[in-house]
């Protein structure tokens, strides 16, 4: 569980800087936060100490390693990874409950107005992975796109949890601005490999490696970033292609949208043309909105 944490905090740290904490919010490294009854709080953020909210919370609870007992109100989700969850039966969610590596008890009574996701994570698939793996049943290749594929949908859901409103921003200019998000796509991996060969050519006296680690960083984070708007893009208009009144939640967005991509990606080139094509929009779409937080970052505002 260690590591399960560690890992959780140093993502979080890696992107921390595009979302800024405001007044009333509890972040916690290590020490228990308790929220009274008569209390307030607008996000609890912890990483490995015990949550007792038995207030409000009025927009998200996260959890890294921790202990969360919730028996009053949370107005969006809760989320943990590699934690364990307990819902009494006063205990009203609004949004996701998310339980990653972790467990999640749920009391009779207890309210939850959005979807409960609960996976036990590297455990369940290391135990998949070796079974297969005695038998020789699965291919080299295929094993690696598996741990790939495991590993991106983790990613995913931590950055759902940490930015669901610009994740729906974001997915909703892709139909309002397909083909200006995809010509900044390839613009944007056109500089992007330019720079790479540039910082390659100075690592060989040096100078370039810092630049080189940067860059390497910069573009996991867009791609990151980019395949989970487009997660949730096909997730919610897959939903909507049968009702198109219904209310589709970030978590179940992405889940459902992530399985769709995931399903594709294992097409032989139908699967690898589709990821380029998504790389391409998926890129165009961070870069344009400037990481789901306004609609055109290059359009001038008029005074």
């Amino acid at each position: 569980m260690k590591n399960k944490t560690t890992l959780a905090f140093i993502l979080l740290f890696m992107i921390s800087g595009l979302l800024p904490l405001h007044g009333q919010q509890c972040f916690s490294v290590t020490e228990d936060i308790f929220i009274a009854e008569d209390e307030v709080q607008k996000n609890v953020v912890s990483f490995g100490g015990k949550v007792v909210i038995e207030g409000e919370v009025r927009e998200m609870v996260i959890a890294f390693g921790c202990e969360v007992i919730i028996s009053g109100e949370v107005g969006d989700s809760v989320v943990g990874f590699g934690s364990d969850i307990t819902l009494k039966s006063s205990a009203v969610i609004d949004g996701d409950v998310v339980a990653l590596g972790g467990t999640l008890e749920k009391e009779i009574g207890c309210l939850i107005g959005g979807d409960t996701i609960s996976f036990k994570g590297f455990e369940d698939l290391a135990d998949f992975l070796g079974e297969g793996l005695t038998g020789a049943l699965i291919p080299l290749i295929i094993f690696f796109k598996l741990v790939s594929v495991f590993i991106t949908f983790l990613l995913a859901l931590l950055v759902t949890a940490l930015f669901p409103r610009q994740i729906t921003f974001a997915s909703a200019q892709v139909r309002k601005s397909f083909w200006p998000v995809v010509g900044t796509g390839v613009l944007s991996i056109t500089i992007y490999f330019g720079l790479i060969i540039f910082a390659t050519l100075l690592s060989f006296v040096l100078i370039g490696i810092p630049l080189l680690i940067a860059l390497i960083i910069i573009g996991f984070i867009i791609k990151l970033f980019g395949r989970v708007f487009l997660f949730y893009f096909f997730g919610e208009s897959l939903i909507q292609a049968f009702n198109k009144n219904s209310k589709v939640s970030a978590f179940g967005g992405m889940i459902l949208g992530f399985i769709f991509v995931s399903f594709i990606s294992f097409i032989p080139f139908i699967g690898g043309l589709f990821m380029f094509c998504l790389s391409i929009i998926g890129w165009g779409i961070v870069i344009r909105t400037k990481f789901g937080t306004t609609e055109n970052w290059f359009k001038k505002k008029v005074e």
